[in-house]
């Protein structure tokens, strides 16, 4: 299968390990992947402000970028959510009814990783190990937009070596919510401190998410405590092998 990287800008910009992490396992369990370098901002900053007409040029640019694969993955939530519930209705809403339906059938070959390696590749068990403690944490777009459900876990319950703890009100946000942090702070903090509360109760070494924008909020929080757990990202979990167990 040619699979398209979606790598998105948070993790080309400050997380680049996640895309690495994301191409390993895929060509590991003997797919291509290609990375279209023409691939930018998918329009979900401008689309959640209220700027959808400016969201126009990206969901153009993305469309572009990603037909003609067979399937495009992305280690996010967030961003998929973007791809397959706003883009064909941006592009309707200002009349590009072919734009739209290019975008609805770019839309329909999108996966968030858990839900590409379980609903589409059918695998459970990726030939990952990680010895370790590890929480995990389902994010709001994941598990209220896209519903992956428990696909998640279901793979991380597979990893040799590893320890999987029940994170208490897993289903609770953490706070970040893009521009919801900057514009309510204190209300973002409140939330986050009742993620860490939780996190630090499973004394889990590392707390694990598909979006490295949550990932980047809980993590900043840890690291201001200096509680001694990390974050990891489902994707850099999954691609280690006992070769290069971390």
């Amino acid at each position: 299968m040619r699979v398209a990287l979606f790598v998105t800008c948070l993790a080309d910009a400050l997380f680049p390990q996640v895309g690495r992490a994301t191409v390993a396992l895929l060509e590991r369990l003997g797919h291509e992947v290609v990375f279209p370098a023409g691939q930018t901002c998918c329009g979900q900053m401008h689309v959640n402000t209220g700027y959808q007409r400016d969201a126009l040029p990206l969901i153009r640019r993305h469309v572009a970028s990603f037909q003609g694969y067979d399937a495009v993955v992305a280690p996010s939530g967030s961003c998929v959510g973007c791809v397959r519930h706003q883009h064909e209705m941006v592009a309707r809403r200002f009349d590009r009814d072919r734009l739209a339906d290019q975008a609805a059938a770019v839309a329909a070959r999108t996966y968030e990783l858990s839900e590409f390696l379980v609903d589409v590749l059918r695998v459970t068990d990726v030939g990952a190990y990680f010895p370790h403690r590890v929480t995990y944490h389902p994010t709001c777009h994941s598990l209220r937009m896209l519903r992956v459900g428990d696909k998640p876990l279901r793979l991380l319950r597979n990893v040799r070596g590893i320890d999987l703890t029940e994170l208490p009100e897993a289903d609770e946000c953490c706070g970040f919510g893009g521009t919801f942090s900057v514009k309510n702070p204190d209300t973002s903090t409140a939330m986050l401190a009742d993620k860490m509360r939780n996190v630090l109760a499973t004394g889990a070494e590392v707390v694990s998410a598909g979006d490295s924008s949550c990932l980047m909020h809980i993590g900043g929080g840890l690291s201001r405590l200096r509680a001694g757990a990390r974050t990891l990202h489902l994707a850099e979990i999954l691609a280690t092998t006992e070769d290069g167990a971390r």
